[in-house]
């Protein structure tokens, strides 16, 4: 150790230990690159060959940021980090592909109170599985110490992915048309939206993470670290089929704001769908927190996903071959709406979200039991 190095560590911050760190996750990182990435791991920039764009016509660059928010606290709480890594890639590259696009490459952020190599190795061999699982090469990212700011166990993550897309090969709410159907993908569990929610009803009840859970079959921390559902690389192999080219007009991610305005957003304006909740049963995880909190699962809608990860707008012609592609690739795809832009009241219905002035949507019926 230099001098200069010796006096950093006085204030907090442990080069060494960064080092460490990316040694330890230089080989999971190293197998999400293909030929088009140059220089491998520890450049001042992630570089990507984009002479592999010359094959598209029209490419259209899709790009997404995100973040996991306070389902880390969970992670810290029970001292497990392999998983976070799979939520930070899915709310990522989940978006992008949204739009049709293939995820090219991804960088992360790890900002954390101090460096624990093997913690940060966790995390980002996570990060890299779920590159590698979606195609995604991972080309950079940079581990942050901020001592005095977070504390010694705490850190946040984030991410940033770039796809690209043939622009006549785009998806998009101008392809919906009366009639659509609504087919809805399942999700593995809470993913990483409404976990300010989930701590807040667990710290009511005096609960704590490394308790059993009868109704979960696991401990209240383990239960809710199931990751994120990966639909990117399921997904792309559906809408590269030929026999199903044009069959999906558009998809949405089902993350903050719930089911009902998610779906809203990606629908054009004057359309309109009622989604049938008897056409799922929600997850227990989802039944148990609900009782819990003394709440209805409808009025969760806007909180959690409820069991529904995805959902894709297809021609109704061929609806019934795009839920057995999507289901014969792993996805449990079932039907929960028709797209209709008949005149009618939108009274109770959710209408556009994050800023976009999109369809209508609501949810009717009671859940499956």
């Amino acid at each position: 150790m230099t001098e200069n190095t010796s006096i950093y560590a006085q204030s907090g911050v442990d080069t060494q230990a960064g080092d460490l760190a990316v040694e330890l996750m230089k080989s999971a990182v190293g197998r999400t690159h293909g030929p088009e990435v140059i220089g491998g791991v520890g450049g001042f920039a992630g570089l990507f060959d984009a002479s592999a764009l010359t094959k598209y016509k029209h490419p259209l660059l899709a790009s997404s940021t995100d973040g996991v928010g306070t389902k880390v606290a969970i992670a810290q709480a029970i001292d497990k980090h392999d998983t976070i890594g799979q939520d930070l890639v899915a709310m990522v590259v989940d978006d992008i592909v949204v739009v049709g696009a293939k995820p090219l490459f991804m960088t992360d952020y790890i900002a954390c109170g101090k460096i624990v190599p093997q913690r940060i190795a966790d995390i980002v061999r996570g990060i890299a599985e779920a590159c590698e699982a979606t195609g995604t090469a991972l080309v950079g990212g940079e581990t942050a110490e901020h001592p005095g700011l977070l504390g010694v166990d705490d850190y946040d993550v984030a991410g940033a992915a770039t796809g690209v897309v043939e622009a006549d090969k785009m998806l998009s709410p101008a392809l919906v048309k009366d009639g659509d159907v609504v087919l809805a993908m399942a999700a593995s569990g809470l993913h990483s939206n409404g976990y300010s929610l989930v701590r807040h009803i667990l710290a009511q009840q005096g609960i704590s993470y490394d308790q059993h859970s009868n109704e979960l079959g696991a401990s209240y921390g383990e239960a809710l670290l199931t990751p994120t559902a990966l639909y990117t690389s399921p997904l792309l192999r559906v809408l590269e089929d030929p026999t199903l080219d044009g069959a999906i007009h558009v998809l949405s991610h089902v993350t903050g704001g719930g089911i009902a305005a998610n779906l809203a957003r990606v629908l054009p304006q004057g359309s309109w769908v009622e989604v049938d909740r008897t056409s799922w049963s929600p997850l227990p995880v989802f039944r148990h927190l609900a009782d819990l909190g003394g709440h209805t699962l409808e009025s969760l809608e806007g909180a959690w996903n409820l069991g529904v990860g995805m959902f894709a707008v297809v021609d109704g012609k061929k609806a019934q071959h795009v839920a057995a592609a999507l289901t014969a690739q792993g996805l449990d795809t079932w039907v929960a709406g028709q797209v209709s832009t008949s005149t009618r009241d939108f009274t109770g219905f959710e209408q556009g979200a994050k800023g976009v002035d999109g369809g209508a949507v609501r949810l009717v019926g009671s859940y499956a039991n």
